[in-house]
């Protein structure tokens, strides 16, 4: 048995998730909590290896929960918002759930979370300490998957398959597969998460993969354009000309 704590400080969302899990014979549900801090101690109590976790409490949000653990179990984030999307995948959740939940979407991260936990007994999560989850030295602390919303799914991204993005107001743009994706988070803030050996600003609204430029080309006012494989014309401001050079 998956042993399991619901955590949602709407008593109704609560019961909706009770209900669900009635067709989940492996789960047992051991305890519920509507707010940060006592979904703190119950995991500390009682050690569950799954928890479904509210990212927005009285207390502590779903994110300041985790931190308080020494000892982190499998977690399936729920939101009403897309926002978090990017921060809960940093945060190792096995998946990220919109509400209200749909029931065929939740099986399915149910079903992740089942695989993530029985993969390796000894990397079950219940066993993960936060020291573990903090990167060590030589591996990367920068983002490594981005997750983007695909209609009613969420697709996982590796950065590798990131072309480039482009800042489009309050969001940004990530071109990768041929496709391109919107992800509610500022051009700044997703310049930080990247590696700069492989991903650099061209310009205030365009970051590139390095390892997709073709050709450098002068452009007018001393400006410059990036060709990058598969086509895509990107400007590049003359102030970053010489940082992109180095590379």
């Amino acid at each position: 048995m998956i042993t399991t704590l619901l955590v949602d400080d709407e008593p109704l969302a609560r019961e909706g998730l009770r209900v669900a899990l009635r067709a989940e014979p492996d789960l047992e549900i051991v305890g519920e909590a509507g707010d940060g801090p006592s979904a703190v101690q119950q995991i500390r109590d009682k050690a569950p290896q799954l928890v479904l976790l509210d990212v927005q409490m009285p207390g502590l949000d779903g994110f300041q929960v985790l931190q308080c653990l020494s000892r982190v179990p499998a977690v399936i984030f729920l939101t009403a918002y897309e926002t978090y999307a990017v921060r809960a995948f940093d945060m190792h959740a096995v998946d990220y759930l919109l509400k209200p939940v749909n029931h065929p979407r939740l099986r399915v991260a149910l079903d992740r979370a089942r695989q993530f936990i029985n993969a390796d007994p000894a990397l079950a999560p219940a066993s993960r300490t936060a020291t573990e989850r903090t990167p060590k030295p030589g591996t990367s602390e920068y983002l490594q998957r981005i997750p983007v919303r695909d209609g009613d799914r969420f697709l996982i991204l590796r950065v590798d398959e990131i072309d480039w993005i482009e800042g489009a107001a309050n969001y940004v743009e990530v071109h990768a597969r041929t496709r391109s994706f919107l992800l509610r988070m500022g051009m700044s803030e997703l310049a930080a998460k990247l590696d700069p050996d492989r991903f650099a600003r061209v310009h205030r609204s365009a970051i590139v993969n390095l390892d997709r430029i073709q050709e450098i080309r002068s452009a007018s006012h001393g400006d410059f354009t990036v060709l990058l494989t598969g086509g895509a014309v990107v400007p590049m401001s003359r102030g970053r000309h010489k940082h992109v050079m180095k590379f």
